[in-house]
């Protein structure tokens, strides 16, 4: 057997289409690697592009603020052109710019009401005017820090206004709306306390991106918290969701470390499956395709056949050797992107856990990024062997090559469609079907599987099941068949 699998180990590699194939892989790592240094981050943060403040400016040569029907309307063109005017005095990616946008742009908008509305109040309006002006100089200041106390005196605020009026109300309905009210408040104050204990100054850095999340997750865990309806199961997949994506950002905020940066050596290899999935498909069918098919197309079956080993060793070492190549294949991708990412990004980074946040534990869990990458090929290998037994089984039965190859390569990229159409339609019966069961990265952690019902002893069941489908016609197939017209 150890001969035969030998054998057909040294027909692949002295293929020059198995080189060709890896030469592109490698191309594609690099290129990939190379898009995520240098053009990730080139993120444009301007809240108005110029064309639509050259369009204010200019409707605000045409409107006509003591004209009625023209007064609102040139507020807010008003409003957006001094708002940009005053940006434009920082960079796009300065913290100044998104303090003016989420508190100075109130003012502003409020004294253009004072100049300019119906209800004209020129004191008033001088007053707002002073106040801007004594915000863009701490702006111009840098102190960050003056703001993000003003957002922690008006969360605390409303906190104990939200709680005085619920010691006060007896009625049901609003004791209701007030205990959500006041859920959403104790988040925004949480998140303001965040920023000045953590020191975190306004930007959008990934400690800011880590704070925008917690609080935009932890509004809808509470939202689903405090819901008087019995869940269905994707409002449970939600709520898990968010509450994974707010204990992540929870755990980046009260460690200044960013476990979610996607353009590093870490970053890509946690994801490597998604990266580099199609690649590896690709190359295990094209092997599993052609691995039987190509003797009977050459005639070399004969010659194959004649030796002392009996039909099923032949056609058994034949797929064993696939299984062996999908082996190589992810471990010489793997190989590749570790020096190519080392390379272009350096190794520090791999000394950064991958965080999860484990249901079954209730808690964070911290991973070596080597550790979850396994686990990560552990659960998805099942899909790629099911897809190399289906090439397999096609080029054995029919000994046609292009077949072989492209039917599982439109059964890969089918999949996503029929999984949502049965997550979508809860189609219950399509969970019979492998394609659901296939990917065991689902029951990962304790997660919420991709429909209710299914388990991993199921999806195991399913997917030796169809394994044996194919290969057990395959093997009586083979033994039958005839090779005297070859």
């Amino acid at each position: 057997m150890s001969n035969l699998i030998k054998n057909e180990l040294t027909k692949i590699f002295k293929k020059k289409s198995i080189y060709i194939i890896l030469f592109i892989t490698l191309a594609f790592v690099i290129l990939s690697n190379f898009m995520y240094k240098y053009f990730y981050n080139n993120v444009n943060y301007s809240y108005y592009s110029e064309s639509y403040v050259e369009e204010a400016r200019r409707k605000i040569k045409e409107l006509d603020p003591e004209k009625p029907s023209d007064t609102q309307l040139y507020i807010e063109y008003k409003t957006v052109v001094d708002i940009y005017d005053m940006m434009k005095q920082y960079k796009d990616d300065d913290w100044q710019v998104q303090i003016i946008a989420s508190n100075v742009g109130n003012y502003i908008q409020e004294r253009n009401t004072y100049l300019y509305g119906t209800e004209k109040n020129e004191e008033q309006a001088k007053k707002l005017d002073e106040k801007i002006k004594e915000l863009q100089e701490k702006l111009n200041n840098g102190d960050w820090k003056y703001f993000a106390n003003e957002e922690l005196k008006n969360a605390e605020e409303k906190v104990k206004m939200l709680e005085d009026e619920k010691n006060k109300t007896e009625d049901k309905q609003r004791l209701e709306e007030l205990n959500n009210e006041l859920a959403v408040a104790k988040i925004d104050l949480n998140v303001a306390k965040y920023r000045i204990d953590e020191n975190i100054k306004y930007g959008n850095d990934y400690m800011n991106k880590a704070l925008n999340n917690y609080q935009q997750n932890s509004y809808i865990v509470e939202q689903i918290n405090n819901s008087n309806d019995e869940l269905t199961y994707e409002q449970k997949k939600e709520y898990n969701e968010s509450l994974e994506a707010s204990q992540i950002s929870k755990y980046i905020i009260e460690n200044h470390v960013d476990v979610e940066k996607p353009n590093d050596l870490r970053g890509v290899l946690s994801r490597f499956f998604n990266e580099y999935g199609l690649f590896i498909i690709v190359i295990v069918i094209m092997i599993a395709g052609t691995i039987v098919s190509e003797e009977f197309n050459k005639g070399t079956i004969k010659l194959l056949l004649v030796k002392p080993y009996s039909r099923r060793k032949i056609l058994l070492a034949k797929f064993i050797t696939v299984l062996i190549m999908i082996i190589f294949t992810i471990i010489i991708t793997i190989a590749m992107q570790l020096i190519v990412g080392g390379i272009i990004f350096g190794f520090d980074s791999l000394k950064i856990p991958v965080v999860v946040y484990d249901f079954s534990k209730n808690m964070i869990q911290e991973i070596n990024v080597f550790t979850y990458l396994g686990t990560q090929i552990i659960s998805i290998l099942p899909s790629v062997i099911l897809l190399s037994t289906l090439s397999f089984a096609l080029s054995t039965i029919f000994t046609n090559s292009p077949l072989a190859i492209a039917l599982p390569l439109l059964g890969y990229m089918g999949a996503a469609v029929i999984n949502q159409l049965a997550i979508q339609y809860n189609i219950q019966f399509l969970k019979y079907f492998v394609t659901l069961n296939w990917d065991f990265t689902q029951y990962l952690y304790g997660n919420l599987p991709l429909m209710e019902g299914l388990t991993p002893e199921f999806s195991g069941i399913i997917c030796i099941i169809y394994m044996l489908i194919m290969l057990i016609p395959t093997f009586v197939i083979f033994k039958k068949k005839n090779i005297k017209n070859i």
